[in-house]
């Protein structure tokens, strides 16, 4: 056969190809001729072929048939052989193929090689490719080199050492006694490659992260002669000497003085003196005092030291190379929490970067910014970040927003300051608010009573401004039905009252109910807006006219909502002042069990129930802590529990007949129109459904008794909700068979966190005797992992002038009821 081409050549003529295909022919053609050079076992060639297979194998091309030619190479005693084979063995085996086991007895045959560059070899192989049956076999062999006094072998034996010590950790200690020596080696590859493998003993064991602790001072001193050395050529790099090894030493030095007062001490002065005397107009000083900021944060340095630190990064924003800036301000964000203080120094020059052209930069100068808002500084960095949130990109403005929602809510000076912040997020990025920030901001308003007229005055100039960022609107929309009257008495002290009439603020409603720009939701806000005020203004024939238009509408929501307002007009017109009357205020609350519904926005979703109705009625601070003993701790749900009735029986069956569901939203006076801003859970928007209430299917569900003692039976019988079929709804019956009426009966229950639970308002709070009748009430309970129900419930009642008190546990609830 004719001698193959040269590497060289190959090179050339595939970079001719002007084509894939026509390089992927050439390939194949050299492929094939070289697959024939190895059937015929050609040793004069086959060091070129390989070195050309691995060419190809860089392209990207197949090249596995000449692993086993790699293994011929590498037993060959020829060192340009060697050096082909290695390197074919290290690009075309792994562990994963047994192929590479054959290489074991070749390479502890040339660690024992007379000629160092073979030993090198070797060394680079197995610290490359070798896998824990390689390491575990040739760890000995790797331990002897360490020792030896030649510095090419050490340096490459010990980078070899943190490769075997990565695959066989417990072989760790083999390598100890080896360590010892290491930093006294002159050569700085040595000292650069041993401290890599100190750096890997102490991450992976704590006994070696104590016993080289003692090493501290002897690192220190290596640290301060690469400081204070003159010029040496051979380790120069732009006017540092060995910043390659300045960096290593630092992170072990940052390793060893994590939690350890005395190696912390030891190392305070030299931190200190790399800190100041490198120089920072290169690249390669930024990277040491880089690695100094990150040792010193690390260790337990002192309180200099560390604003010194900080002041490293603070010059570091300054800098013209972005990539710098953003590691200085990924690094102070890490230590704001600890060192807040020091940081806060470099407020104007983090506030600055949220100019910066760089996407990067800049969300990471406003996460910065955030972190650095407390109550001395609010006024002035929200007047940035509002600043900022007015011009930045779309992809900001969600995050932006959410940021100053929750730093306004944390320190706010004032109510004032708080709705005019948040009400300017909503005018200029409404539409990016995350989805639980309408309810929020309405509960922030009803909980500011002194600044309603305030208040609806701004919102209402924000309507006719502008009714495009849906969150605003609806708000406003809220506040207009809730506070109409505020708004056209011109009652508002804050600044000039505005001159409007009923007419005027109706137009605008009606204007939202028709406009194009209005979500499903904004328009449900601008109807119930609009049947509030039928009790604030004295244009009640034009509102029933609107509210009739909406009686025949498309959208379901809506024509249920104009519906049911209809017919408060008509058959209970007596009702609806007590029903359409102002929110209470609402108390914030965070609850731990599942997550909530809150339909804002137009959509659904997940949100965290944060708010909800003060009870009208509420409860004694004895009966509370009654119940939490009963809960047993804390792994019980929130209870939403509606309060007794105070008004006849009968006004409250033609409630529920009215409303459907909507009686269940809780107080003693519920308010369909007041119900819609308000978060509220799955379960209490069942309502707002033009679909039956409950499943027929769930009829077949056997009833239960739960209690019975004392002459008081309780009953269960169960339903499955229609629109929810993760909800049950349980009807107690409690009967009395003693003499004597049972009165002041109270009904209380528990769930696990995994449930929600939900007390409806009983029928009475007193049990007839003789079976003469029941007491009943409604549980709710939300179980959206299906798990078997379990419940504690607790009784309270009166019986022939002596209080009793009893609890329970129920836990043989029927399968069919919560699966």
């Amino acid at each position: 056969m004719p001698a193959p081409i040269r590497l060289r050549e190959l090179i050339r003529t595939i970079r001719t190809a002007r084509t894939q295909a026509e390089e992927r022919e050439m390939i194949q053609k050299e492929c094939a001729a070289i697959r024939s050079s190895f059937r015929e076992e050609d040793n004069t060639y086959r060091c070129r072929n390989v070195a050309k297979l691995l060419y190809m194998h860089m392209l990207g091309y197949p090249a596995h048939f000449g692993q086993l030619e790699c293994l011929k190479l590498i037993a060959s005693q020829k060192f340009t052989d060697k050096r082909i084979g290695y390197l074919g063995a290290m690009l075309l085996l792994d562990e994963r193929q047994d192929v590479h086991l054959l290489m074991t007895n070749c390479i502890k045959n040339d660690l024992n090689h007379s000629t160092q560059y073979v030993q090198g070899l070797a060394l680079c192989t197995l610290g490359c490719m070798g896998s824990s049956e390689m390491c575990r076999d040739l760890a000995g062999e790797v331990e002897k080199l360490l020792k030896t006094s030649n510095s090419y072998l050490r340096k490459k034996a010990a980078l070899c050492a943190v490769h075997v010590i990565r695959k066989v950790p417990e072989l760790m200690e083999m390598f100890l006694p080896a360590t010892k020596n290491l930093l006294s080696e002159k050569n700085h590859g040595v000292l650069h490659t041993s401290v890599v493998l100190l750096t890997e003993m102490c991450e992976r064991s704590p006994d070696m992260l104590s016993h080289f602790r003692k090493l501290v001072p002897q690192l220190v001193r290596i640290l301060k002669n690469l400081i204070m050395s003159g010029y040496s050529p051979e380790h120069d790099v732009s006017g540092i000497s060995d910043p390659f090894l300045q960096v290593r030493i630092l992170r072990l030095l940052r390793i060893l003085g994590k939690g350890d007062d005395d190696s912390s001490e030891a190392m305070n002065d030299i931190l200190a003196q790399v800190a100041t005397n490198t120089e920072t107009s290169k690249n390669v000083g930024n990277a040491i005092l880089y690695e100094t900021v990150l040792t010193i944060m690390d260790i337990k340095s002192e309180s200099g030291l560390r604003v010194l630190a900080i002041n490293i990064l603070g010059r570091f924003l300054l800098n013209n190379d972005k990539n710098i800036r953003y590691v200085a301000l990924t690094s102070l964000l890490k230590t704001v929490q600890t060192d807040h203080n020091a940081v806060q120094r470099h407020r104007s020059t983090i506030v600055d970067c949220l100019k910066d052209l760089d996407v990067s930069i800049k969300r990471r100068a406003m996460e910065l910014s955030f972190a650095l808002v407390n109550g001395n500084n609010i006024r002035g960095m929200m007047k940035e970040l509002l600043y900022f949130l007015d011009s930045c990109d779309p992809e900001f403005k969600a995050d932006c927003a959410s940021g100053v929602f929750l730093a306004a809510e944390k320190y706010a000076p004032s109510k004032r300051w708080h709705i005019d912040t948040i009400m300017r997020v909503l005018t200029t990025a409404g539409s990016y608010v995350r989805d639980d920030s309408v309810p929020n901001l309405i509960q922030l308003i009803t909980n500011s009573v002194e600044m309603h007229a305030y208040t609806v005055q701004r919102l209402y100039k924000a309507l006719l401004d502008d009714i495009s960022q849906q969150p605003l609107v609806q708000v406003a929309s809220w506040c207009t039905g809730e506070y109409g009257d505020l708004l056209v008495s011109g009652q508002c002290e804050e600044e000039e009252p505005i001159q409007v009439t009923e007419d005027e603020v109706l137009d605008v409603l009606e204007g939202l109910l028709v406009s194009n720009l209005s979500t499903p939701v904004t328009r449900g806000y601008s109807l119930t807006a609009i049947m509030k005020l039928s009790t604030r203004f004295s244009s009640v024939n034009r509102i029933k006219k609107v509210v009739s238009i909406y009686g025949s509408s498309i959208d379901v929501e809506l024509q249920q909502r104009a519906v049911e307002y209809n017919a408060l007009f008509k058959k209970y017109d007596h009702m609806r002042p007590a029903l359409l009357e102002r929110m209470p205020i609402m108390e914030k609350t965070s609850t731990n069990g599942p997550t909530e519904i809150a339909q804002t926005n137009g959509e659904t979703e997940s949100a965290v129930l944060d708010t909800k109705l003060t009870p009208a009625v509420p409860q004694p601070a004895s009966q509370a802590n009654d119940l939490l003993d009963l809960l047993g701790g804390n792994d019980v749900a929130p209870v939403i529990q509606t309060s007794v009735p105070t008004k006849p029986a009968s006004a409250g069956g033609e409630l529920l007949d009215l409303l459907g569901d909507l009686s269940m939203t809780g107080g003693p006076t519920p308010a369909p129109a007041s119900s819609a801003p308000i978060s509220q859970p799955p379960f209490l928007l069942d309502g707002l459904s033009s679909q039956p209430l409950f499943n027929d299917t769930a009829a077949g569900i056997p009833p239960m008794t739960a209690y019975n003692k004392n002459g008081l039976k309780i009953d269960f019988t169960f339903e499955r909700s229609n629109q929810n079929p993760n909800i049950s709804v349980i009807t107690i019956h409690a009967t009395n068979t003693t003499e004597a009426e049972m009165t002041e009966f109270v009904f209380q229950a528990a769930v696990p966190k995994t449930f929600q639970l939900q007390l409806l308002s009983p029928s009475s709070n007193i049990v007839p005797p003789l079976n003469q009748g029941n007491v009943t009430q409604v549980i709710r309970v939300l179980n959206p992992q299906k798990q078997q129900l379990r419940m504690r419930v607790k009784l309270t009642y009166t019986h022939k002038g002596t209080p009793v008190q009893d609890l329970a546990e129920v836990n043989n609830f029927p399968p069919q009821s919560w699966q």
